[in-house]
């Protein structure tokens, strides 16, 4: 029978023999200096096993940041929808409101104000795709099948730097469409949201408030919070700041008066008339074709 040769470890080769007596190793510790790199050879070859193991299999799915990063920063931690006014049947489908949405119409006033609560615009901005407006596939897919045509947003703080409010507006197909994306927001919210539009006075930080209303077929969403990312105490007016922000929905409103030729102003929400300074530039429809607004820049802070 033909004995099969033993293979030597690659790590022991050229340290055996004469080369580990000419270093003063008896031949005790020359077998423990063979064993030893032998058994750092094993660990090696362990560990590249194990990397090239995760390498094929993948590294695990991370979930989306909840604050502090670039996507899904400051979610809120709170969310609730409603369904749309009577009021605003005129305007329950598209065919009858075929008009597209503007910055400058939605988001004109410079300040808005509700008690003791002005919010200024910082920033404002159309987008005609409204993946643009948004993070997270499913909420993507859910305004595609909503038929979303417009996402505007517009971005709002005090004067202190104590609060900052973004509202919303998505142009949809119909009132069925705006109030059951409503609905769905109330468990996307958790993992996907409207992108915070960026302004170095106010940004939304781990604690914030959003709601969600249908509005004919326009879904509008009213997102509050404080800048330093507290919740709010006892001297923190939400209620006000929530109402104040919602003054851009009287844009919807005078869309009813067009359509139907009737007062709007008994289902406005409460506040007093826009506050707009025309001696202000006027928030830009970056996103929107040239045929709505000839400025290419991506977004407008004030």
């Amino acid at each position: 029978m033909t004995r099969r040769k033993r293979r030597s470890s690659a790590p022991a080769e050229g340290w055996t023999g004469s080369t580990l007596t000419e270093l003063g190793l008896d031949d005790r510790q020359q077998r423990v200096f063979v064993w030893s790199v032998t058994a750092v050879g094993v660990l090696v070859i362990a560990l590249v096993l194990t990397l090239t193991v995760n390498a094929i299999g993948g590294a695990p799915s991370q979930p989306a940041q909840a604050a502090g990063g670039v996507v899904g920063e400051g979610l809120p931690v709170s969310f609730q929808d409603w369904p749309s006014l009577k009021e605003l049947a005129p305007i329950a489908d598209r065919k009858a409101d075929t008009a597209p949405l503007t910055a400058q119409e939605v988001f004109g006033a410079r300040t808005l104000t509700a008690g003791k609560v002005t919010l200024r615009r910082l920033a404002a901005r159309l987008d005609q795709a409204c993946a643009g407006a948004v993070w997270g596939a499913d909420l993507t897919d859910a305004l595609a099948e909503a038929g979303c045509s417009q996402a505007v947003r517009g971005l709002y703080g005090t004067a202190d730097g104590g609060y900052v409010a973004q509202y919303t507006v998505f142009n949809l197909a119909d009132v069925a469409a705006a109030e059951s994306l409503a609905k769905s927001l109330a468990s996307l919210y958790r993992g996907a949201w409207v992108q915070p539009l960026e302004s170095p006075r106010a940004k939304f930080g781990a604690y914030s408030e959003a709601n969600a209303y249908a509005l004919g077929h326009y879904l509008g969403v009213a997102w509050i919070g404080r800048t330093d990312g507290a919740e709010p105490g006892e001297k923190d007016d939400f209620i006000m700041l929530g109402l104040a922000v919602r003054e851009v929905e009287k844009a919807v409103f005078r869309r009813v008066v067009k359509v139907a030729g009737v007062p709007s102003d008994p289902a406005q929400p409460p506040g007093p008339a826009d506050t707009a300074q025309p001696s202000e530039a006027p928030p830009t429809d970056p996103g929107a074709s040239p045929a709505i607004s000839s400025t290419p820049s991506p977004s407008t802070a004030l």
